[in-house]
């Protein structure tokens, strides 16, 4: 794989994915055999919003390959504070840094601030737009537990604001995957993201019900509702807790079904689904350590 910066799904091949999932692969069956293949390298890590699950598997990560990470904290205690650009931020920061890894609410931040810098950019999600990473570990989970040949898979939650359905959504048209969306009207994929998928030749189908198609899925990945990106509200309460799945409702209609979600949960998975056999948003939370040292081995092994 030759990517510069991974700053969107639509920007990553078959070819590209499989690459990266297959080493994930290698380092879950042996990981140390990757230990210190980055020795003395450091990733900077950028996050202008609230992250457990990306930041810390970065961390995690890193070090597992080892190496280390510089941070640069929150946005409270950085010099952001003082006003600085994003641009200024980054320049700064690959200074210090072989990579570096951006998490910005802003849409199209990841992108920007690629243009400003030479070492690999990771994008760790920019607002309500891509999050490739959380993608790849989600593709390595569906690999896993259901394989991409013929696959049936339900999104479900808020497909407006939601940038891992983006993500996925556009990764998923490399694959013989069908793919049906649930939401309410509110909530349904931005037109540009639906174009997209149609002009890839994507086979997509839109859902206000869950009961519609549940009993034809091979997975289901559940969404939370994106309360922080609501412009009002108002608006979010008139649809809060509006879709939700138990473990009553999968052993009647669909008791192979592999559940997922990117986290974290409100109230869209009833914790009774924890002891499900198909329940892996766990393991698929814990899939992001391998395969994310599989793409920073991938893109700090180019960029030497």
């Amino acid at each position: 794989m030759r990517q510069d910066h991974i700053i969107s799904a639509k920007q990553l091949s078959r070819r590209d994915i499989e690459a990266v999932l297959d080493r994930a692969a290698e380092i879950a069956a042996d990981p140390s055999a990757y230990a210190d293949r980055h020795e003395g390298s450091l990733l900077g890590l950028l996050f202008f919003e609230p992250s457990t699950r990306t930041k810390m598997s970065f961390s995690a990560a890193m070090k597992r390959l080892g190496g280390d990470i510089v941070d640069m904290g929150t946005v409270e205690s950085s010099s952001v504070k003082k006003g600085e650009s994003l641009a200024d931020t980054v320049r700064v920061v690959e200074g210090y840094a072989d990579a570096l890894v951006l998490r910005h609410p802003s849409e199209g931040a990841a992108q920007m601030a690629s243009e400003f810098v030479d070492a690999p950019l990771i994008n760790a999600g920019d607002g309500a737009g891509q999050h490739p990473t959380q993608t790849l570990l989600d593709l390595y989970t569906i690999r896993e537990n259901a394989g991409f040949d013929d696959l049936s898979i339900g999104i479900m939650g808020d497909l407006k604001y939601g940038r891992t359905v983006h993500s996925l959504a556009h990764a998923l048209t490399v694959f013989d995957a069908r793919q049906h969306f649930v939401s309410p009207e509110s909530l349904q994929l931005p037109r540009s993201v639906r174009y997209d998928l149609h002009e890839s030749g994507a086979e997509v189908r839109e859902h206000t019900d869950l009961d519609d198609v549940l009993s034809e899925l091979d997975v289901l990945y559940v969404t939370r509702i994106q309360k922080e990106r609501f412009p009002d509200e108002s608006e979010y309460h008139e649809v809060a807790g509006e879709y939700q799945i138990d473990a009553a409702t999968i052993r009647e209609h669909n008791e192979d079904l592999t559940v997922m979600h990117p986290l974290p949960r409100v109230d869209e998975i009833d914790h009774d689904v924890d002891e499900l056999d198909g329940a892996q948003y766990f393991q698929q939370a814990h899939n992001g350590v391998p395969v994310r040292m599989a793409l920073l081995d991938m893109v700090l092994e180019e960029s030497r």
